[in-house]
């Protein structure tokens, strides 16, 4: 099949979630015989990557129009350049998704989470969202959505059925330590924090409560977002010697943090399933996490729920544990990850849904 993956940034996966979802589709898709297209918003190095072709298209640099309008220059593109299937990345998208169709390009939209939620986006951005939700409905050939909780949402909402397909992550730890080295850590001495730095993520509420922990670890906070300089400000703002703030941090130096921490904080409280969570989990950390309906479907009880008010005190639980208890809740998240969210199964399941799309 010739299959165009639009809507994300692009790859190499230098951002966030949809990147990596790209980048670990596209590869294997490639490798499974079928000819994939990334559109990209920075200008690649080589035409290729990991054989997957990649155009690079301009955007508009601003808060409210990146997305939208990369994407409504690439759709112009794919329509002249016309593939089998297009995939489609995140809901804001959805008003170019029966542009491809008229040209005979069966399209799929994948919605990640209810996005219109975020604390960044203003009531124009959240309308936008809403009315972009409910076009999603019956724009594209196909919806998808990645979490089971987003699934029952478009139900229950809209009453419209879409196809449930998960985030995947790799499994097993790193042994290389290069970026600890870097950056101060000792394996398994850090609570190990990552996120684009925005309000809803709550890099802050981790930073304050992790300094009132009595405790020798550390707290490496990692993460950026392009337009959050205000937040990233009052996240930077400690004087705790035992928080290191790095900034983002991507491919083998991520997989080495989440590979050898003492324990993985995810306080995300928006979206569907979110990467960093799977990851985590893939690489047998110790997860605490914010207990929402998304976050519990995928960690459960592999990992240690908490409310904003109580980080603390599960805090320090952890750190009273037993080795023993870690470990049993370190490999529950291994087998987790490793019965449902497969990187190699999420590719079964797209590849299934094209070629449905097709016939």
């Amino acid at each position: 099949m010739r299959i165009a993956i639009l809507g994300t940034r692009g790859i190499p996966a230098n951002y966030g979630g949809f990147e990596t979802f790209a980048e670990e589709l596209a590869k294997r898709l490639v490798k499974r015989g079928h000819e994939v297209t990334v559109y990209c918003r920075e200008r690649p190095s080589e035409p290729t990557f990991l054989g997957a072709k990649l155009v690079y298209l301009p955007t508009i640099r601003h808060k409210y129009l990146d997305t939208i309008a990369h994407t409504a220059v690439s759709t112009i593109h794919l329509i002249f350049h016309p593939v089998d299937v297009a995939l489609y990345c995140n809901a804001a998208n959805a008003i170019f998704t029966w542009m491809p169709r008229v040209v005979g390009t069966r399209v799929a939209l994948n919605v990640d989470g209810l996005e219109r939620n975020r604390k960044k986006w203003n009531q124009l951005a959240k309308k936008w969202y809403l009315l972009s939700e409910w076009l999603a409905t019956f724009l594209p050939n196909e919806t998808v959505t990645d979490a089971a909780a987003i699934e029952t949402y478009y139900m229950e909402q809209y009453g419209r059925r879409s196809t449930f397909i998960p985030y995947g992550a790799e499994m097993g730890k790193l042994e290389s330590t290069e970026v600890l080295d870097k950056l101060g850590l000792e394996r398994g001495r850090y609570f190990f924090y990552v996120s684009r730095l925005e309000p809803e993520n709550n890099a802050l509420l981790v930073r304050e409560t992790f300094e009132q922990v009595s405790t020798d670890m550390k707290l490496a906070l990692v993460g950026d977002a392009p337009y959050a300089h205000d937040y990233i400000e009052q996240v930077r703002a400690t004087s705790d010697p035992r928080i290191v703030i790095p900034g983002a941090i991507y491919g083998q130096g991520y997989k080495e943090l989440g590979s050898h921490c003492f324990a993985y904080i995810h306080a995300t409280e928006v979206g569907g399933t979110h990467p960093a969570l799977i990851e985590a989990m893939g690489r047998g950390a110790l997860v605490l996490y914010l207990d929402t309906v998304e976050n519990r479907e995928v960690a459960g009880d592999a990992g240690i729920p908490f409310e904003a008010f109580e980080l603390a005190e599960k805090m320090h639980d952890v750190l009273a544990m037993s080795n023993a208890e870690r470990d049993q809740l370190r490999r529950a998240a291994v087998e987790r990850v490793r019965a449902r969210y497969s990187w190699d199964a999420v590719t079964d399941q797209y590849e299934q849904l094209f070629k449905s799309l097709i016939r």
